[in-house]
């Protein structure tokens, strides 16, 4: 789950005057047909989700403006005219107490609720008003089996309508679903009519995913992540002052405007011979892997599967992630391009899947790794949407050369976190970075940064040894301890405190053993003394407690039980000396 793009400014519902009235009214539907089937794969995925998170962080809300001379019916007309259209607006989830969903429910009629928010006139910031009232809607879970799926308010001035602020489930609606019902709401507004639909409605697109394609589909999508979760960074920020992707941080909003970045993506596109989207994506991960020292980039892409046309316009819930994991060992920039065209494609193609199987794979590798997956960086690139969220302030600055500004904060259950909501005729990204791998001066630099980088690759080919003179960015800080086992940067500091808590504070010596040629493995002693305890016991308890744990904690690829420790405990020497009482690796599979 990824945070809903913000806007920013403040939060200013709770600082304007109360509305004149308020009003409920109840609009009904009819028309639609009644359906029922299995969950789609996106569906169950955010299921999952609302019924474990928040609700204000797996909620998702818009706002959208209402044409001056509209009336409330034509208002509450438009929205029942897209509650017929789009089922999935139709759809429920009955399931009992205790338990999640298998099916869903297309109603063929119904009704559905708007509150009326009159005012004499609105606050200064009007488009900022809508925002915090959309964005309160949020608060309160969504009855899965029964309630309408879209929290609707109504803003209105001595009874003409300006906003409608809107909270969705998650469980019907995406940033894609939302753009494409916004472009709706206002074409029906102004009197057109709206076209067939060409994708597929949720019902009929879980019967192509359970289709014998699909299941195909899904297990090949299971098989990539598998290799990237064995053979990938386990977190891109491994570094001292980093916290482990179990701790949720606050970040505030960044957002940058710049119509430099804007004609730097294009000249950088023209002479590379590359789409811009693959352009900035390979900028994206170049910078990332250079500010957290890794060679490769692993991100998440949330909105990389609607590629195919039955799903680019379906009302409906497709959140599942693409993987991008991009090796950026390469000598200069327009290799990585190249590079990144087909490793976003392989992505894309691999972002369906059983979201269940999934998760307990997830376990299951990591467990057997010694690992816990972050899923660290996500880049949520929307600009190419027909109606893209822009947030209530897309037009503010969109004459700056180049700006940044701070938004409000919320919840991060990642690292890093950028939505890109426009490329031309400037670049518009906001970003969201955690305080304890950015101080707000980081945070600024890594997307001045990237314009630099844009800029600088629309002039010529870039040097990647180049990256930190050309961007101003520099890479993470580690001390002498760090080093890179299994692909991943690991602390063996970090790994003995951690190993001893899990131990209940018996004594642990971590040594680092390195043959010629091949990469460093980590050897735990430990001294249990009357303690039972087996090697498999002592990698369950590590690995249980690594989700949690401080940066740079890989579990040991061998356990040692000693009885006792020896005289001169911090010399890896005289551990090896004592007589071993058990040994292993203490995984299910041999690594």
């Amino acid at each position: 789950m990824t945070p809903t793009p913000a806007v920013a400014g403040k939060d200013t519902m709770h600082q304007n005057p109360p509305p004149l009235t308020t009003t409920t009214v109840t609009v009904a539907y009819a028309g639609g047909d009644e359906r029922r089937g299995p969950l789609t794969m996106g569906q169950a995925n955010m299921i999952r989700c609302i019924l474990r998170d928040d609700p204000t962080h797996i909620n998702i809300h818009d706002v959208w403006p209402v044409p001056e001379g509209t009336s409330s019916a034509a208002v509450t007309d438009a929205l029942r005219a897209l509650a017929v259209r789009h089922e999935g607006l139709r759809t429920t989830f009955p399931h009992l107490p205790g338990s999640a969903p298998v099916d869903q429910v297309v109603a063929a009629e119904g009704t559905f609720t708007v509150t009326v928010l009159d005012h004499t006139e609105l606050p200064a910031d009007p488009a900022g008003y809508a925002e915090s009232v959309a964005r309160a809607a949020r608060a309160g879970r969504f009855a899965l089996e029964r309630e309408f799926p879209l929290r609707i308010t109504l803003l209105t001035v001595a009874g003409q309508p300006a906003y409608v602020a809107l909270a969705f489930s998650h469980a019907v609606a995406d940033a894609s679903a939302m753009a494409i019902l916004r472009e709706e709401f206002a074409e029906l507004l102004a009197g057109k009519e709206l076209p067939g639909l060409t994708s597929l409605p949720p019902v009929d697109l879980a019967a192509v995913e359970a289709s014998p394609a699909g299941l195909r589909k899904s297990e090949a999508s299971l098989r990539y992540w598998e290799r990237i979760l064995r053979t990938g960074p386990q977190e891109m920020f491994a570094e001292p002052r980093g916290r482990r992707p179990g701790t949720d941080e606050e970040a505030r909003q960044l957002t940058l405007r710049s119509r430099r970045g804007g004609r730097a993506l294009a000249g950088a596109a023209r002479r590379t011979g590359h789409p811009e989207a693959t352009v900035l994506m390979a900028a994206w991960c170049a910078l990332v892997a250079h500010r957290a020292g890794q060679d490769s980039c692993v991100t998440a892409v949330p909105s990389a599967n609607r590629f195919h046309a039955r799903v680019a316009r379906s009302v409906t819930t497709t959140s599942q992630d693409a993987l991008l994991h991009l090796d950026v060992r390469v000598p200069a920039f327009d290799a990585l391009v190249s590079r990144t065209w087909g490793a976003v494609l392989n992505a894309y193609r691999h972002s369906q899947f059983d979201s269940v199987r999934l998760w307990e794979m997830i376990d299951r590798v990591t467990a057997e790794r010694g690992s816990h997956f972050g899923r660290d960086v996500v880049f949520n690139d929307v600009s190419a949407l027909p109606a893209p969220i822009l947030g209530t302030d897309a037009q503010d600055g969109a004459d700056a050369e180049q700006e940044l500004t701070w938004g409000p904060p919320q919840a991060l259950p990642t690292r890093m976190l950028a939505f890109t909501y426009r490329t031309t005729p400037q670049l518009h990204i906001s970003l969201w970075a955690a305080p304890s791998v950015f101080t707000p001066e980081e945070a600024e630099g890594f997307l001045s940064g990237l314009v630099l980088l844009l800029e600088a690759a629309a002039a010529g080919d870039v040097p990647m040894e180049a990256l930190a003179e050309v961007t101003g960015v520099r890479p993470a800080e580690r001390g002498p301890d760090w080093l890179r086992v299994d692909g991943c940067w690991v602390s063996p500091d970090a790994v003995r405190e951690t190993l001893g808590r899990a131990v209940d504070g018996l004594p642990v010596r971590v040594q680092v053993t390195k043959a010629s040629g091949a990469e460093p493995h980590l050897t735990a002693y430990i001294a249990c003394g009357e303690t039972p305890l087996t090697p498999t016991g002592a990698h369950r308890a590590l690995t249980a407690l690594i989700p949690a744990a401080g940066s740079g904690v890989l579990a040991p690829h061998r356990y040692v039980l000693v009885e006792n420790p020896p005289a001169e405990p911090d010399r890896s020497d005289a551990w090896r000396r004592l007589n071993t009482i058990d040994e292993g690796t203490g995984r299910s599979r041999q690594v």
